[in-house]
């Protein structure tokens, strides 16, 4: 669950959602590393911070692909591109977990590969329509719809789901 938000979160910091580039800089690369807690990444350069944006674009790409044979070719690209080496591992409080990117990965591959398998494994597992963009019209971030029943449509509850209530409500009272 942690590499789903974590790619979300990613995803989301894109002008192709919406809004402006939330990863313009080292600074704004640092604040994200270190608010998803990736572990085992040292002092970022420029290069980081391009390829990172990369790698964001396709995961956005996944997201909004139209089909699953789309979804699995722009994920299955990302994938060849990194070093795949599963590892158990504790560390930082976290329980027992598998880690995906080399010892030595660059933070783009890391993130390539963490997040990479768990949407591999989200779409292995017939779940592409968990895989969402919001239902709001003034919003294009994503997210995944982790409901039973498959039924969320905006991203966030508390903001793009209640100003669309609010908003239904008043049309409704006006009528």
């Amino acid at each position: 669950m942690h590499s789903l938000a974590t790619v979300v979160d990613l995803v989301n910091t894109s002008p192709s959602t919406g809004g402006g580039d939330d990863l313009a800089s080292l600074a704004e690369l640092q604040t994200f590393v270190e608010s998803r807690q990736v572990s085992g990444v040292g002092a970022l350069t420029a290069r980081d911070l391009g390829q990172v944006r990369m790698v964001r674009e396709a995961f956005h790409r996944v997201f909004t692909a139209s089909d699953v044979a789309s979804a699995v070719r722009t994920l299955n690209a990302l994938l060849a591109e990194t070093r795949i080496t599963p590892r158990l591992t504790e560390h930082d409080g976290h329980p027992l977990h598998v880690h995906y990117f080399a010892n030595d990965a660059s933070l783009a591959e890391h993130v390539a590969a963490d997040c990479g398998v768990a949407l591999a494994h989200l779409l292995v597992e017939g779940e592409m329509e968990r895989l969402r963009t919001c239902s709001a019209p003034d919003c294009d971030r994503v997210f995944v719809d982790e409901s039973r029943n498959r039924s969320r449509v905006y991203c966030d509850s508390r903001t793009c789901g209640n100003r669309m209530h609010v908003a239904a409500y008043r049309a409704r009272r006006r009528a």
